[in-house]
């Protein structure tokens, strides 16, 4: 069966709970207060099934102290029908709700004119003229209006028959992918625990479902759903839907979330917009303080407009938005935009990015940033204009659904489509043409590096990931790296040098590595500190440290603490305490022991047992090593 969610919008009093309650025999104002004085304070629900589709009816409210509520409810419309009262004709709650609609870009609708029985003929033409001319030039322009009175059940079947016409013909919502469901209500049930609805407009869900509450990031469980009122096992978009969840608490989820699963959408505090200021509206100053709607989330925040004059009214911009608090945003994503006082709607657009880069908006490159971005491109087009501004950490796979608007089920598409242009290297997916810039800059690097420090041997793997990757993931650089290296261009161990470098010594080099050689050879397990051995074979302190480095990197020589020792002279040591435990005798040594049978001073026994500790041939218990 089809489901399709119907809205209702219009002024105060004008018959919107009446006529759901006629049309589907619930009556959506739920709460005592809402009945005693007798207007919807907070979001109503009701359903019916007309010709083989079900509807859902959203009731919102029409006084203007509550349409931050209406706004919870109006994000999910398929359909939405204006409530105009023929008593009263078009009011000023009328025309707010009626451009909330057309600025979320609500796919279709018609009008309901209310209370007809309270009018003559002539005043309903009155009437309709004023709401033909309150329409002319938006979605309900060609649309039908009814007039309708749920107290005497006149035009109540012409209507039901619009509607079942208007939702056979209202696009499907899509199915595949993951489930985005914005949350509207939360309540606790005794013996169930946390209840939640909302309208899935995106995707399935199912009994044991794991999914995140966006933004706090909880993981909830789904133990049951309900769809009107119905256990079911799964639900589907476009549906209402109760989730009853384990794993959360009441307290730990509100209104405004978004249930959802991991990296399908982008929790985010700064955004870049396109909006359109109404014509009603004040212009629109940079930086201004504004009221952020976006599914059933208000938020606070301020516009950084790209332009350097104030938008004026009537007119479209871009923008970037900083918000106080978390979103949870999609590319393509609609939003109205309140003033913050006086309470009233100012503007409206969509999300061209939910995570843009810390750049500014009122520059040459920003302008030419949010041209790019415009709705109109291709997804492939915007999936690779991120791609490439995202330099060499690339964008992870899972966000061009989340950043670049990409629909789940055509994201290997829009990959298949830019090969050539990006790298997919695990989950995320890199510019070809920055990767190659940046394996030239590798190359260059590691000639500097030989050329600078011919006795180095290379540069180091990790000197040469920083200084040309930055904070780019491991995974590109290794990738790079491997691709030079089985290119030729470049051999790969420790150090990372060009094919066949070899360390070129000068003469004073190869004497004084030589010379270290040497007297490390014969200070066997007690050698003089640095500067006493770079005295003692007369050489510049800077060409022994140089020399000794080397000699460290060829493990011709053991760094130990402070000290350098001959790897000759340790790896006898580590030979003759292991024949200690072969030989039978007291497999345990303490300081003392060691420093009598070596004849050293604590000085060297104190390293040379942390030495065979860590080259576990020993192991400390207590102040003795056991020999392993």
């Amino acid at each position: 069966m089809k489901h399709v969610i119907v809205g209702t919008a219009g002024h105060i009093d004008h018959g919107k709970s009446s006529l759901v309650l006629a049309l589907t025999g619930t009556d959506p104002d739920r709460l005592q207060e809402e009945k005693v004085r007798g207007i919807t304070i907070d979001l109503g629900f009701a359903h019916t099934i007309e010709d083989g589709i079900a509807l859902s009816f959203v009731d919102v409210p029409g006084h203007e102290r509550f349409v931050r509520n209406m706004l919870a409810g109006v994000g999910g419309m398929d359909l939405v029908m204006l409530h105009v009262a023929a008593d009263e004709s078009v009011m000023p709650q009328t025309r707010e709700h009626f451009d909330i609609c057309r600025l979320l870009a609500v796919p279709s609708g018609l009008v309901v004119i209310t209370k007809s029985d309270l009018a003559d003929a002539a005043t309903i033409d009155v009437v309709r003229l004023e709401v033909q001319e309150l329409v002319a030039g938006s979605f309900l322009e060609d649309r039908p209006i009814h007039a309708v009175s749920a107290r005497t059940g006149a035009g109540l079947a012409d209507l039901r028959r619009t509607l079942a016409a208007l939702a056979r013909s209202a696009d499907a919502r899509p199915a595949a992918g993951p489930p985005r469901m914005p949350i509207d209500r939360v309540f606790s049930m005794k013996g169930f625990g946390t209840v939640v609805t909302g309208t899935l407009i995106a995707g399935r869900l199912s009994v044991d479902d794991e999914l995140v509450c966006q933004p706090s990031g909880r993981i909830a469980k789904v133990r049951g759903l309900q769809v009107h009122g119905e256990r079911c096992d799964e639900a589907i978009a476009g549906q209402r839907v109760a989730v009853n969840l384990s794993g959360v608490e009441l307290a730990d989820v509100a209104r405004g979330d978004t249930l959802t699963y991991p990296d399908t959408v982008t929790v985010t505090r700064v955004a870049d917009i396109r909006l359109n200021l109404l014509p009603s509206a004040a212009p629109l100053r940079h930086g201004a303080r504004v009221r952020f709607h976006q599914g059933t989330r208000e938020l606070l925040g301020r516009v950084a407009l790209m332009e350097r004059s104030d938008v004026q009214p009537g007119a479209p911009a871009f923008a970037r938005i900083h918000l106080e608090a978390p979103a949870v945003l999609v590319r393509n994503d609609r939003f109205i935009l309140r003033a913050y006082s006086p309470l009233t709607t100012i503007a409206g657009g969509v999300v061209l990015d939910p995570s843009p880069p810390r750049r500014g908006v009122r520059t040459q490159a920003g302008a030419a940033r949010f041209a790019r971005l415009a709705e109109g491109e291709t997804h492939g087009a915007v999936g690779y204009a991120l791609i490439e501004e995202a330099g060499l950490s690339g964008l992870p796979a899972a966000q061009l659904v989340g950043r670049a608007g990409v629909p789940w089920s055509d994201r290997e598409h829009v990959v298949a489509e830019l090969a050539g242009r990006i790298v997919r290297i695990g989950g995320t997916l890199v510019s070809a043409s920055r990767l190659a810039t940046a394996e030239e800059a590798m190359l260059a690097a590691v000639s500097r590096h030989h050329a600078d420090h011919p006795t180095a041997g290379g540069m180091p793997r990790e000197e040469l990931r920083e200084r040309e990757f930055g904070r780019a993931p491991g995974a590109v650089f290794d990738h790079a790296l491997q691709r030079l290296v089985e290119q030729g261009q470049l051999e790969a161990r420790e150090r990372v040098s060009l094919p066949g470098r070899r360390i070129a010594l000068s003469p004073d080099e190869a004497r004084t590595r030589e010379a270290i050689l040497q007297a490390l050879g014969d200070a066997g397990l007690t050698p003089p500190d640095r500067g006493t051995l770079a005295a003692g074979i007369a050489v510049k302190r800077d060409l022994f440290d140089r020399m000794a480095e080397l000699l460290v990197r060829q493990k011709e020589i053991v760094r130990v603490g402070d000290l350098l020792f001959h790897a000759a002279a340790l790896a006898r040591l580590k030979n003759e305490i292991r024949a200690l435990k072969q030989n039978g005798a007291n497999a345990t040594l303490d300081v003392g022991a060691f420093k009598q049978r070596y004849n050293v001073s604590r000085k060297y026994a104190i390293p040379l047992l942390e030495f065979l500790d860590s080259e576990r041939i020993t192991r400390r218990v207590g102040d003795v090593r056991q020999i392993i």
